[in-house]
């Protein structure tokens, strides 16, 4: 079992951002370093949906929503993910997942975090 630790969801006006950070403390650094990390997104009454991923080698993939207004990053050191999450806006109102894909296939999630942008 993978444990994954989200913080920094939150309430935030329209136009304003957000640092969503994720954590995999006691993973083993050397399986982090070559998991796929993600972050998913799920607003009610809809299917969970790809926000961003990230690989081993650093290249990203980002939900064509979000697409130039999220940024994710990975410190492998830290065996941390983070969701920098700029101009945010009503529709972007969801529970945030953070995601480990391992090498073995298996996926892991964590408890998610809430993001809240008053209409």
């Amino acid at each position: 079992q993978v444990e994954l630790v989200e913080s920094g969801g939150g309430t935030v006006q329209a136009g304003g951002s957000l640092r969503l950070s994720c954590r995999a403390p006691r993973m083993i650094t050397s399986t982090f370093n070559m998991d796929k990390m993600g972050w998913y997104r799920q607003a009610p009454e809809k299917e969970r949906e790809l926000v961003a991923t990230v690989t081993s080698g650093r290249m990203t993939d980002y939900g064509a929503s979000v697409q130039g207004r999220f940024t994710i990053s990975r410190d492998n050191s830290r065996k941390t993910v983070t969701l920098q999450m700029n101009n945010l806006q009503p529709e972007d109102i969801a529970g945030y997942y953070c995601s480990a894909s391992l090498s073995s296939g298996a996926q892991y999630w964590g408890q998610g975090t809430q993001v809240t942008v008053p209409s």
